[in-house]
């Protein structure tokens, strides 16, 4: 195992990152610099009263406790940035809006804070929405902060104008264009409570210039959440005793962790619920972390990609107990084949959730916490479910995750996750990208803490993994390390953002598996398309180790499984960012699979299966 000590720290003395650098002099030009080495003496006298509506926006996110901010500078946003010249709020410049807002995003997911994100009007703002639409779909809490032109030039095609409240509507929780200098930091305040109250989520605030720029000396309200926003905490207590009565009487229960339990930090009780009364658990992907994969209880994760001893769990279980999970598709396959033979306690604490997707025979809304505590108290017996917890146990050794991996053939991807995983400890984060990698990184890394995988799920936005693990570095513990598994086709989608990494001197380790295909297209073309690879085949990739060091990283390369240790441990002995350019055998395919619309417990495990 190697051990590292990072340069970035939730501790004051090392508040900013830039502060850590030694050989990597930054060059950051962001506005917040206040000096020639980019660091910031924090004042100890009381704060200076607003006199402008952005020193309100900026007051508003200091009250909050912000520690950080994701952000591209503009014209219609400057104000906001003046005013954060002096702020203790330390501001990351991003290469790209996009990265700001997937920063923003891991930033939440690993602290389970609001990340916050900033950019201009326009294109600025526009660039930001993959990653507001990524948090939208994955509840994860996040404040963006947009700049906009003028009052009265909205509606007239200004200069970068665009209709940021009308194209964010659709992917935030609440957006709010903000017209009153007097009220501007109090509808921040506002953005940020409901970012996490309740189902977290995105949410916007619009920030025309005129308003930001206005004077005033209104200070913004503490954050908190509408009179009118009412989040129900506990369930129907006859519904709850119902549900306790089939969990008691079930032959063959499982429960089904969602994202759901890491967002509502109900993993404690989850898992003491699940091993007290010796329940199998599966878990959607959001939700890696929740249950310790290796725990003799834990199925891991269920769905197109999950395991086959998890969708045999699902398929053939008669009580079903979801906690924080919305059934999406990647996770059912076919809605009339899902565990057919189970009824569904569903907890939730979104009531649009319930009978959404699957139907629910006991629909608990509330918090996970809560509810599961609940029905903690009202179950007095565990369920005699000795056959079923065996048979569990025979379907994890009948669908191991087992891979062959000669010496003479291509690296397989799965041994550089295994290698990575051993070589790093139990609460190392992982972000990942998008495609074959992704799962990979599900399949073949043992998680055992919750808010240590850090992806997108809903969206499944290529060019997430790297931003990602800016945001998630600058969250995370000191002696976390932060991993980025990413394919060629993502890692080439946001790279610039290596830049960011470089200048605040963040220790990241990325892994590029690169097998030069949009490789999970590939495998789909192969199986469904006869084989013709349209757009596909990303031939004429760079070097990624020779691109690193170009940006100032460290780069290294994998060949052959004689060069993975040494990478590994090189990439991960680094103080700083590394990037390993790993070629992996180009026809690797992930399986299990199921196919879309398909039957869970009908996986394929080869490609003739299909």
């Amino acid at each position: 195992m190697s051990e590292r000590a990072s340069p970035v720290t939730q501790t004051e003395e090392q508040h900013h990152p830039d502060e850590q650098h030694d050989e990597h002099e930054s060059t950051a030009d962001s506005a917040d610099d206040a000096d020639d080495s980019g660091s910031k003496t924090p004042s100890e006298s009381p704060p200076t009263p607003v006199t402008t509506g952005a020193e309100s926006v900026v007051r508003a996110l200091e009250n909050a406790g912000v520690e950080y901010a994701f952000g591209v500078q503009g014209g219609a946003i400057m104000p906001v940035y003046d005013a954060l010249y002096d702020s203790e709020i330390y501001h990351v410049t991003m290469a790209h809006e996009q990265g700001a807002s997937h920063a923003a995003d891991a930033y939440g997911i690993v602290s389970g804070e609001p990340g916050i994100c900033l950019a201009t009007s326009g294109p600025g703002a526009t660039n930001l929405v993959t990653g507001i639409a990524d948090a939208d779909m994955d509840s994860d809490p996040m404040v963006a902060l947009t700049g906009q032109v003028a009052t009265d030039f909205v509606g007239n095609d200004a200069f970068q104008e665009t209709d940021t409240i009308g194209v964010t509507t659709p992917v935030t929780k609440d957006n709010t264009f903000s017209s009153d200098p007097d009220r501007v930091g109090s509808d921040v305040s506002e953005a940020f409570a409901l970012a996490r109250e309740g189902r977290p989520g995105p949410t916007l605030v619009d920030l025309p210039k005129d308003v930001t720029n206005a004077e005033t000396d209104s200070e913004p309200d503490e954050p908190r959440v509408p009179d009118t926003y009412e989040v129900q905490q506990r369930a129907d207590p006859e519904i709850v005793a119902a549900a306790a009565e089939r969990i008691e009487n079930a032959n063959r229960p499982a429960m089904l962790f969602g994202g759901g339990v890491i967002k509502g930090d109900a993993t404690d009780v989850c898992r003491e619920f699940a091993i007290e009364h010796d329940i199998p658990v599966i878990t959607t992907m959001p939700a890696i972390g929740s249950f310790p994969e290796d725990h003799e209880l834990a199925m891991e994760m269920a769905g197109m990609h999950g395991t086959g001893y998890a969708n045999m769990a699902i398929t053939h279980c008669d009580t079903l107990i979801a906690v924080g999970t919305r059934f999406d598709d990647r996770l059912t396959g076919g809605i009339e084949t899902f565990a057919p033979d189970a009824e569904v306690i569903h907890v939730d604490i979104d009531p649009a959730e319930i009978s959404k997707n699957i139907r629910a025979d006991y629909p608990l809304v509330g918090d996970a916490g809560t509810v599961v505590e609940q029905l903690a108290d009202a179950v007095d017996a565990t369920p005699e479910a000795t056959k079923w917890r065996a048979q569990c146990q025979q379907w994890k050794s009948d669908y191991s995750m087992a891979y062959d991996a000669p010496e003479d053939e291509p690296v397989r991807p799965e041994f550089v996750v295994e290698a990575l995983d051993e070589a790093t400890s139990d609460r190392a984060v992982v972000t990942t990208g998008v495609g074959q990698h992704q799962m990979w990184a599900c399949q073949y890394w043992t998680y055992t803490e919750p808010r240590t995988w850090v992806s997108s799920h809903g969206l499944g936005a290529m060019g997430y993994g790297l931003p990602a693990a800016v945001g998630a570095r600058l969250a995370a513990d000191d002696d976390q390390e932060v991993v980025c598994i990413d394919g060629d086709g993502s890692f080439l989608m946001t790279l610039q953002e290596l830049s960011v990494a470089v200048r605040e001197n963040l220790d990241i380790t990325v892994v590029v598996l690169n097998n030069e295909y949009i490789g999970m297209v590939r495998q789909w073309q192969d199986a469904f398309f006869e084989g013709r690879h349209s757009a596909s085949e990303y031939g004429w990739m760079p070097e990624f180790d020779k691109l690193a060091e170009a940006f100032g990283a460290k780069g290294f390369r994998i060949d052959d499984y004689d060069d993975v240790a040494d990478a590994i441990d090189g990439a991960l002995a680094y103080d700083g960012p590394a990037v390993i350019d790993a070629h992996i055998d180009p026809q690797a395919n992930v399986y299990p699979m199921v196919p879309a619309g398909g039957d869970n417990g009908q996986f394929a495990l080869t490609e003739d299966q299909l």
